[in-house]
């Protein structure tokens, strides 16, 4: 599972938005930071969102007073390409409120590159499992788990794909998508906002779906996560 081209953004015009129900303009402390970077005679200019003091107590305050008053956070917005395996995008589609994604299409790009052991979620697996059977002796055999079912099975996926390229048969390609294992790595551009990470963080804690800590480790990362997305949690 990996996460590439993070971006968040509206963090101005969000926090100016929050001072609007008092009106407390003045009061308000936060401000967009510009860094300039020389290489030679060109130049890369980055800015940044500084919240102050006084903005970070008011919206802290939001938040702990919960919903509607910290939908703020709905305006905060971020955008990120997830690689993940399609079992967990199936958990990941519960979270609908506020999202959009779009994915590389299995449909019409799973027969264009070899199907090999890459193409699947394996970072965490236990090479240590083992499966024991009877050969034609009677004697009890032990193989690993990979080499018994895993390997042969990627092949097989891999002999359907190769039929279907060179005979353009459709009942390849369908039994082909039809046993498509759900290891399977998917890319998607995910967009949504600050509430809903929030949301996603506080009950997905804990899951035994071990991809679920990767993703709340990846909001770590992210702008004011401590101050914002892990307030209170």
């Amino acid at each position: 599972m990996k996460f590439d081209r993070t971006w968040t953004g509206n963090w101005e015009n969000a926090f100016h938005g929050l001072r609007h129900p008092m009106e407390s303009y003045a009061r308000s402390d936060s401000y967009m930071d510009t860094f300039v970077e020389w290489s030679g005679s060109n130049y890369n200019v980055e800015q940044s969102f500084k919240i102050g003091p006084n903005d970070l107590d008011l919206a802290q305050r939001m938040i702990k007073a919960g919903s509607p008053n910290d939908k703020f956070l709905r305006q905060i917005f971020v955008s990120v390409d997830i690689t993940a395996p399609l079992y967990f995008f199936k958990e990941f589609d519960t979270y609908k409120v506020a999202t959009v994604a779009n994915s590389t299409s299995t449909m019409h790009k799973l027969a264009s590159t070899p199907i090999t052991i890459d193409c699947f979620e394996i970072d965490d697996f236990n090479s240590d499992i083992y499966d024991c059977f009877e050969n034609e002796n009677g004697e009890r055999i032990k193989e690993p788990f990979k080499t018994v079912y895993i390997e042969p099975w990627i092949m097989q996926l891999e002999y359907l794909r190769k039929n279907y390229l060179e005979t353009k048969d459709i009942r390849y390609w369908k039994e082909l998508i039809r046993w498509l294992p759900e290891s399977w790595l998917q890319t998607r551009a995910w967009s949504a906002n600050y509430a809903t990470l929030r949301n996603i963080i506080h009950w997905r804690r804990g899951h035994r779906l071990s991809e679920w800590a990767q993703f709340i480790e990846w909001c770590k990362t992210l702008p004011y996560s401590e101050e914002l997305l892990f307030y209170e949690q």
